[in-house]
């Protein structure tokens, strides 16, 4: 009777007839969930937005600097993905070439 010690008792229960499966019903109201949390948060987003505009205690100059900031970020952007990998190397090869011996790694052994 020691083998039967882990073993559970009790009747066995049925899927009744007219009823879904308790997985489906699972996945339905993990589904309703996900979608309310959701709709929170899209909402939630835009009251902050909203308050952001109201709360806006900025200055017309800070306003202007920080758009300057962003068109700069959006120049340097664009500049570097102008061009490819290659071109990059091809030009860093080519300013390393124009450097002097001076920066040269130098000669560790003098037997070679």
């Amino acid at each position: 009777m020691a083998e039967y010690e882990g073993v559970q008792r009790g009747s066995l229960r049925l899927k009744a007839s007219g009823e879904a499966p308790a997985a489906a019903r699972r996945k339905k109201r993990k589904d309703k969930e996900k979608s309310k949390i959701r709709d929170q948060t899209v909402s939630s987003k835009k009251q902050e937005e909203e308050k952001k505009r109201g709360l806006d205690k900025r200055t017309p100059a800070q306003l202007a600097y920080e758009k300057m900031q962003e068109k700069r970020q959006m120049e340097r952007i664009l500049k570097k993905a102008s061009k490819t990998h290659k071109q990059r190397v091809e030009d860093f090869n080519r300013h390393l070439d124009t450097l002097t011996e001076h920066y040269d790694i130098p000669k560790v052994s003098w037997t070679k």
